[in-house]
């Protein structure tokens, strides 16, 4: 009798231990659901294109990269505040849309977003600091020294920018962005997956040439050349 209850004990603890190691295998294996989701998560969701005649008030008309012709409703996009840029036709657009791209849910003029883009130095507000936004993916400092931007992308509606700081090595830090606001004088947008008191808003205008003035304070009209060989 002990000798039975000894192996009933001991399988007991066997059967125990077997379940155990088959749960941590469990936990430790990726489903290919859980797989799935994630490719899912950081594949990039924008349709790029040109902005064709067919737009309309609440009908954005585009022939993307691939060549496929898309007519869009912009009425969801259009109430969550998520057209930016204004729509023109043969302007290129960086577009999300629902499943059965039938839906624009955000819209983003990429020939306004592209230029030269100023604000006041946060430092003393005497001069002024920015960011150029060039074709191809480009991006460059305007008179700033401790941040260098090197490039920019659309990634599911984000703005993401890669830059690097002065002191801080060789190493390239990138930024994701919310976009709040985009017109032809205007851009804004926000820092995104950072704690909240690190958050930070960029307001920027369309960086204009400052007018020449004489000696006086008064500004110089521009003259033509014809006017100047006189």
């Amino acid at each position: 009798m002990k000798r039975l209850f000894f192996l009933s004990v001991a399988s007991a603890t066997m059967m125990l231990l077997s379940c155990g190691g088959n749960k941590q295998q469990a936990q430790g294996e990726e489903s290919p659901e859980t797989t799935e989701k994630e490719n899912v998560i950081l594949r990039d969701r924008t349709i790029y294109g040109i902005c064709t005649d067919g737009t309309a008030m609440n009908t954005l008309e585009m022939t993307t990269d691939n060549g496929d012709t898309l007519t869009l409703s912009l009425t969801k996009a259009q109430e969550d505040g998520k057209v930016f840029g204004g729509l023109q036709v043969t302007d290129r657009v960086a577009v999300v849309a629902d499943s059965a791209r039938q839906n624009a849910l955000l819209v983003i003029n990429l020939n306004t977003l592209m230029g030269d883009w100023v604000m006041p130095d946060p430092i003393d507000g005497s001069a002024e600091i920015g960011i150029r936004i060039k074709e191809g993916g480009v991006a460059e400092s305007i008179d700033q020294s401790v941040i260098v931007y090197r490039t920019w992308k659309i990634f599911n509606g984000e703005l993401e920018i890669e830059l690097m700081r002065e002191g801080g090595g060789d190493e390239e830090e990138l930024n994701r962005y919310e976009i709040l606001t985009l017109s032809a004088d205007t851009l804004a947008y926000r820092t995104l997956g950072k704690p909240r008191d690190e958050t930070e808003t960029f307001e920027y205008s369309r960086w204009k040439p400052k007018p020449k003035v004489d000696l006086h304070g008064l500004e110089l009209e521009e003259t033509s050349d014809e006017f100047n060989k006189i």
